[in-house]
């Protein structure tokens, strides 16, 4: 499956005082993208939770930020499995300016799938797995 593109605006809200993006909601940009990356695969996390009792946890994070954004930017954040274990995934992710392509932060973020109550590392769902193999992620 090749890494999926997902488009994010910098709101004022995104902002800090000099109108900068806020280190931590480039973490934001990049949920999104992921969010967007299991719905791509009919993969909804509310439904889920609730129906099958699963659902992702952030485990790890690390990001490099090397050129900021600003109020108004148009972002490309980029989400495609890097990793894939029988219970979690590891993303490798960029988000980049639009104009231009300038690369602004890289990361990667690994995600455990976890039994909703009793947040448990479980296999990840069917649906993920045969997805992953198709695409030869497996």
């Amino acid at each position: 499956m090749s890494a999926l593109r997902w488009p994010v605006r910098v709101y004022w809200e995104d902002t800090d005082a000099g109108g900068i993006v806020y280190y931590a909601n480039y973490l934001k940009f990049m949920e999104r993208a992921r969010t967007e990356w299991l719905r791509s695969l009919g993969i909804e996390q509310l439904p889920l939770q609730q129906e099958h009792g699963l659902m992702f946890v952030v485990v790890e994070a690390q990001t490099q930020f090397r050129k900021p954004a600003r109020y108004g930017d148009l972002l490309q954040v980029s989400c495609a499995v890097d990793k894939s274990g029988r219970a979690s995934l590891t993303f490798k992710q960029d988000i980049v300016r639009d104009a231009g392509g300038e690369l602004l932060v890289t990361g990667t973020v690994r995600v455990a799938c976890v039994d909703a109550v009793r947040l448990r590392p479980q296999p990840l769902p069917e649906i993920l797995l045969r997805e992953l193999s198709t695409a030869g992620e497996v």
